[in-house]
């Protein structure tokens, strides 16, 4: 585990700790199976990862994904220059990807009543 986070990292975990993402837990650097990954909530199942550029086109990231996908986990990934640069849209898709999905029929939208 690294002792020191990238900037990216940094300024995720500022958005994310303390609950302050609608209430949700996150953990940063948990280790999961043979992997650390960089933040994780238990309580929505969902993995935000940070990446540098040497995540491009990286084939060890497709299998870690799977293999933590096969566990219940939805891995989101966002790129260093995304974070720092719209930290708040970033924010806004991992709110969206923990919201449990509604019924089918869905009374939120009217239908099944």
């Amino acid at each position: 585990m690294r002792r020191e986070p990238t900037e990216a990292e940094a300024k995720l975990w500022s958005v994310l700790r303390g609950q302050r993402l609608g209430g949700m837990k996150f953990k940063r650097q948990e280790q999961l199976g043979d992997y650390i990954v960089d933040f994780v909530c238990f309580g929505s199942r969902v993995i935000v990862e940070a990446d540098g550029s040497q995540h491009a086109d990286a084939a060890r990231d497709a299998a870690r994904d799977d293999w933590l996908s096969g566990q219940g986990f939805q891995v989101l990934r966002f790129w260093n220059n995304d974070i720092l640069g719209n930290a708040e849209g970033v924010a806004r898709v991992i709110l969206d990807a923990a919201q449990p999905p509604l019924p089918n029929p869905s009374p939120a939208r009217g239908e099944g009543l």
